[in-house]
């Protein structure tokens, strides 16, 4: 670790004092004298003055140490103040040149050739790092079977080689993401030290399309800033990793990488492909540029799942970025899936006959607790009981051209007000560039305005996303348009909002969400 300081040595040897402030001695002898005269006892704790500077780093070269104190000042009848007296951080200075001894060995070489043990022997020393405690200088005499301890070592020795604790005070200490040592602050899941990851959201989902042709699949967007990014699947398919500029960071072009640790987007990604067969990515992040991740598709898919953590305010851009990519979106090149084998038939009683297959793409996956977050937690949260009119003076109703319309008050803007309830879809019916879910309504867990027990719930395109199924509950999340002059009134399902088929599980998520949405 370089040479030691004369000047660090000997203010070891005097116990971390240091030459007090003529001012400051001054200014608290007056406040300890003028209390005394006025005759005050106090209880409790007494009061630290304000830190000192930090002082010089204990190596000239490598890791050493630095520190900083403050005094407790007590009035007779105080406690002890709370708290330490002394902080201790690491500091860094450029790596020392080759051939530098390092720190513990030059401690070590400081008794060679004097006498110990009470004899007039001499002997060579080197460190040892088999006695139990790591921070007592042990040292180990050259050509001979015994070691002898010389007390502690030095502050900033580290503790063992290769170690990333230091010894301070005689203990073996490690720094905190806020540098000081033996603080025990970590990073959260947001990067921030000390956080409670309140500052992202996780997105956590499974892409399951199985995709009709072999080759590359868009499964997601892994946008910049992301962070504990993780995937993972069991199957003879490949993941891939693009990245922002276009480029395979692996398994493109129809070649399998090795596993290994990448570059990909200023963090490092660890690639694995078990026997299993079980393939993973992980990586730590922050990414410092979008990646999109893909799938190479050789068999049916089962299922892919990724998470990672994102900045709060980068979720939204994510969402409609994704949206816009088209999920999934597919190279040109074709080759045949192997099929999955046929299922047996099975024999269902006679209902209402099954509509014909979509012929919409399939819609983003909105599945997750970020998700649901977003959009419950956009105002209080609040459940009602269905029986109970939720206004003394429920509006006017008026049916017209196939919508729900009410009579309403003029008004000067068109408010959005969110609304989610459970209900079951009765019908489906698409026009123009709308489609009119028909519902009952079942159970209402938020809502401003008064409900009927059946409503129309309307979403944008001719394939609305999510799609709703006829004859399903769902636990939805809309939003109420009232346009200015009163006359339009209508039930909005925004595309990629909140549409869950109800379960008590879902309920049961749902109303604790309701716990983290702000009041």
């Amino acid at each position: 670790m370089g040479k030691l300081r004369p000047e660090r040595v000997e203010w070891l040897a005097s116990g971390h004092t240091e030459r007090p402030r003529l001012f400051q001695n001054l200014l608290l002898f007056l406040w300890a004298l003028l209390n005394c005269a006025l005759g005050l006892s106090a209880q409790g704790p007494g009061e630290w003055t304000l830190w000192v500077s930090w002082t010089r780093c204990s190596s000239s070269c490598g890791r050493g140490v630095s520190v900083r104190s403050r005094r407790c000042l007590r009035l007779p009848g105080e406690e002890p103040c709370w708290g330490d007296s002394h902080e201790y951080r690491l500091c860094q200075l450029p790596d020392c040149p080759p051939g530098a001894v390092p720190f513990r060995d030059l401690q070590c070489a400081l008794y060679n050739g004097r006498p110990v043990l009470g004899t007039q022997k001499t002997y060579q020393w080197v460190p040892f790092y088999g006695a139990p405690s790591q921070c007592d200088l042990n040292c180990l005499a050259e050509g001979h079977a015994f070691y002898h301890s010389f007390g502690r070592v030095l502050d900033g020795t580290a503790c063992s080689p290769g170690a990333h604790g230091v010894c301070v005070a005689g203990r073996c200490l490690s720094a905190g993401c806020d540098g000081l040592l033996g603080s025990g602050a970590l990073e959260d899941r947001c990067g921030r030290c000390g956080g409670a990851n309140d500052s992202c959201l996780f997105v956590q989902r499974v892409f399951r399309d199985a995709g009709a042709f072999a080759g590359y699949w868009n499964v997601t967007l892994i946008p910049e800033g992301a962070r504990h990014i993780r995937v993972a699947h069991r199957s003879r398919n490949h993941l891939a990793l693009m990245g922002g500029d276009g480029r395979y960071v692996l398994n493109g072009d129809w070649a399998v990488s090795p596993p290994g640790t990448y570059e990909a987007a200023g963090t490092h990604v660890v690639y694995t492909h078990d026997p299993g067969p079980e393939e993973t990515l992980r990586a730590a992040g922050p990414t410092s540029d979008d990646l999109l991740l893909q799938v190479l598709l050789q068999e049916p898919n089962p299922g892919i799942e990724f998470e990672f953590w994102l900045p709060r305010e980068r979720y939204s851009p994510f969402q409609a970025r994704a949206q816009a990519l088209g999920w999934p979106l597919r190279q040109p090149q074709t080759r045949e899936v192997e099929p999955q084998p046929p299922a047996a038939p099975t024999v269902s009683p006679a209902q209402t006959p099954p509509l014909a297959p979509d012929p919409c793409p399939p819609c983003p996956d909105t599945r997750g607790r970020a998700h649901r977050l977003l959009h419950y937690c956009a105002s209080d949260f609040v459940t009602v009981d269905p029986e109970v009119p939720p206004d003394p003076q429920p509006l006017f109703w008026q049916r017209g051209r196939g919508d729900l319309r009410r009579a309403e008050p003029a008004a000067s803007s068109a408010p959005t007000l969110p609304t989610a309830f459970q209900a079951r879809v009765l019908g489906r019916h698409r026009q123009a560039q709308e489609t009119r879910y028909e519902v009952r309504i079942q159970l209402i867990y938020k809502n401003r305005t008064p409900l009927r027990a059946h409503e129309y719930v309307w979403a944008l395109g001719h394939c609305p996303c999510p799609l709703l199924a006829p004859h399903r509950d769902y636990l939805l999340a809309v939003q109420r348009l009232v346009s200015p002059d009163g006359t339009q009134d209508r039930l909005l399902l925004p595309h990629a909002g909140y549409a869950r088929p109800w379960s008590p599980a879902e309920d049961s998520r749902v109303r604790l969400t309701a716990l983290r949405c702000p009041v």
